[in-house]
């Protein structure tokens, strides 16, 4: 974390120069938060600069570590499906072709993988408990008496799991997803998995586009098999928890070019 630090200080010092020497250019999120005056209510000075950079840090930990972790678990969710990873592979060949790679644009039209990537955000999210709430005021909520200012964690790996809202809710099926309204946008309660409200994740879109993007590209270009150790039936899912939920044993793939697929 030492080193990432100072590479984001490097960033930061960086842009406050450019300022001080009013280089033109159009301004970013960065430019904002150096820029901070203050609204006159609850913040009456400038970001300190040790707070900037702690909040660049975690924007890049936040985007990078859960996008790589969700694509490494549908993965291996995927290898132990074949017939799962063959749908998965149809779709992309009926929408996407052989003549070209994915593209954003066609997203909205691969239904079937996007209900994959629902299906592994529900068994897997990459931050199992939310970030803490505090309660703004004395709360009874089924039977619990909760006071005000008691920092409150949601367990959205639990209700992913929860057998009164899921049908065989530890089995990997993402046809679930595929004729329900449920979705992750903070209005179905058993799949919240980027918060709901104000505090929702403001990343949640990019996150879902990058998602998407890269599993659709890394199924459509290759074909996939696992290492000589493992099978679909013996590929280990163990889980390692901590802000982030990631495979305990590394998934280990062998990616195999499907020369067909050519960029035109």
């Amino acid at each position: 974390m030492g080193l990432g630090l100072e590479i984001i200080a490097g960033f930061v010092r960086e842009r406050i120069e450019e300022q001080n020497q009013n280089k033109e250019k159009a301004k970013d999120f960065l430019d904002t938060l150096l820029e901070f005056e203050g609204d006159g209510k609850d913040w009456h000075e400038k970001i300190p600069y040790e707070r900037v950079i702690i909040i660049i840090f975690e924007m890049f930990l936040a985007g990078s570590v859960t996008t790589s972790t969700i694509i490494e678990w549908a993965m291996a969710e995927l290898l132990r499906k074949p017939e799962v990873m063959k749908r998965v592979k149809e779709e992309l060949h009926e929408v996407v072709g052989v003549n070209r790679f994915v593209e954003e644009s066609d997203l909205e039209k691969l239904p079937y993988l996007q209900a994959v990537f629902k299906e592994t955000l529900r068994l897997h999210p990459s931050i199992p408990l939310l970030l803490p709430r505090n309660t703004i005021h004395d709360t009874n909520f089924m039977g619990y008496h909760i006071t005000k200012d008691t920092q409150v964690l949601v367990n959205a790996w639990a209700i992913g799991r929860e057998p009164d809202s899921w049908e065989d809710p530890l089995a990997f099926k993402p046809n679930r997803f595929l004729d329900s309204n449920i979705d992750y946008k903070g209005q179905n309660f058993e799949l919240i998995l980027f918060g709901s409200g104000r505090q929702i994740c403001v990343g949640m879109l990019l996150a879902q586009r990058v998602v998407l993007l890269g599993l659709a590209s890394l199924i459509h270009c290759f074909d996939w098999k696992l290492d000589k150790d493992s099978t679909p039936e013996t590929l280990d899912m163990k889980e390692m928890i901590g802000m982030t939920v990631r495979k305990l044993v590394p998934l280990n793939v062998i990616p195999k070019r499907r020369p067909r697929i050519m960029a035109t």
